[in-house]
């Protein structure tokens, strides 16, 4: 019987075409992720933790600002190609043109920001460096084109080339002992050649970009439409940001530098639950046209599952962190240890964050999302500004950590609609389902 469905699937030609495009985008993460556990470590390694505390605070620094250079046309976009594919070349070409003056209102805010801040001459310098690929990003657009059509071959290639070069010249510049500034140089050379990559991409498999058009109606269209993704944006940057910038400012370089190569191991692992969602979330979806505790039930399985094996990385992360820092980063990175023990526990929220995500859409709730992620911001920003110092880079893990579970698990709490999911995920850490299996009738 399975045997048959395998064969019935295979001749199905929309199934094909669904399986082949989501291959392809897996095949691009895996590059991905294998580049930033590699060649990542290997630069953070090289760097050092004043230096690596540099770039990165540079780099959250841009972060802050970047929300205005996509003004939030991304996902909008991708629908938008869907429901009206006859309109590509103006979609494409006011959304390039809008994005492109989004990246010029960035650099207005950089040299601000810049002009009010105090930096030293070479930390100025890499933050004006990094605006740079903001205004190349507006060839990103191409790939939401591509993910319209459901053809993640076309993004996959251009993107697994850009990240073989792009470790393929970190690794060079690595071998030459190359100062920091070449580093910098390299992140905009990636830019670089993914926009060239899109371009001639898109001029093979499409059209010439010269044909893209720009139109005010549609512009204003976007816009109005896109207001809530770009507050959203700059919420989510300034949440996940915020705390190596005033690490920064209280501290020093190189502790941004160690609490950074911290978060990003801990960090690392957002993949899985975006996978398992991802792949599980249309059955949970399907359960609800079939009976409404069903799918609750599943929904809270979910969230069991999510609960399972993010204990699953956190228990033994806290106990190896001192290890795993020194033998991955160095004995400069050491202090590295306790951060990481303490920020692991974050990607408990994160991966319920992650699972509740798919149930929000679902229900149609996505405008509580910015009330969550703000209440998640308002908190980061207090107790960063409490904790950092009085208890350094450990406060600022305390910091994210409570943050999280404020955004996640507590601010549903404020509303009617969302309050289930409170409850939902409560049952899940309380482990609630391993003492009373209330879901096993209905599997």
């Amino acid at each position: 019987m399975i045997v048959n469905k395998i064969r019935e699937l295979a001749k199905n030609k929309g199934f094909i075409k669904y399986f082949n495009n989501t291959s392809w985008l897996l095949l691009q993460r895996i590059f991905r992720i294998l580049s930033g556990l590699f060649i990542g470590i290997w630069v953070t390694r090289f760097l050092g933790p004043n230096q690596f505390g540099i770039l990165s605070y540079a780099q959250s620094f841009v972060a802050l600002f970047a929300a205005f250079s996509s003004l939030g046309l991304n996902r909008l976009l991708t629908r938008e190609l869907v429901i009206n594919p006859d309109e590509e070349n103006v979609l494409l070409g006011t959304s390039f043109i809008l994005q492109t003056i989004g990246s010029l209102i960035l650099t207005g805010f950089l040299i601000i920001g810049l002009s009010v801040i105090d930096h030293d001459p070479i930390t100025n310098q890499i933050i004006i460096l990094l605006a740079i690929p903001t205004f190349l990003q507006s060839f990103g657009i191409i790939d939401n084109l591509y993910q319209s059509r459901v053809q993640g071959k076309f993004s996959a290639v251009v993107n697994i080339i850009n990240i073989v070069i792009s470790a393929i010249i970190k690794v060079t510049l690595i071998y030459f002992e190359a100062p920091l500034l070449y580093f910098v140089y390299a992140l905009i050379l990636d830019a670089i050649i993914l926009a060239l990559g899109f371009t001639l991409s898109y001029s093979k498999w499409y059209n010439s970009i010269s044909n893209w058009k720009f139109s005010t109606p549609k512009a204003k269209s976007l816009l109005k439409d896109s207001w809530p993704m770009i507050m959203s944006g700059i919420i989510v940057t300034i949440y996940m940001k915020v705390d190596q910038i005033m690490i920064h400012e209280y501290l020093a370089a190189d502790q941004v530098g160690i609490y950074s190569a911290a978060a990003r191991l801990s960090e690392a692992w957002a993949f899985i639950p975006t996978i398992l969602t991802t792949s599980l979330f249309p059955a949970i979806v399907n359960a609800k046209k079939k009976n409404e505790k069903l799918y609750y039930q599943r929904i809270q399985k979910l969230y069991d599952l999510m609960v399972y094996l993010s204990l699953a990385i956190a228990i033994p992360m806290s106990f190896l962190s001192n290890w795993l820092v020194v033998l991955l980063y160095g004995l400069p990175f050491e202090e590295s240890g306790p951060v990481l023990a303490l920020h692991i526990w974050g990607s408990i929220f994160i991966f319920l964050g992650v699972a509740r995500g798919g149930w929000i859409l679902n229900e149609n709730l996505q405008r509580y999302s910015i009330y969550y992620l703000g209440a998640g911001m308002i908190a980061n920003i207090i107790l960063n500004f409490i904790l950092i110092p009085t208890q350094g880079i450990i406060g600022a893990a305390w910091a994210t950590v409570i943050a999280q579970s404020i955004s996640v698990l507590f601010a549903p709490l404020l509303f009617k609609k969302t309050r289930i999911s409170f409850f939902m995920m409560t049952k899940s850490l309380l482990f609630i389902s391993l003492f009373h299996n209330e879901y096993k009738k209905n599997d």
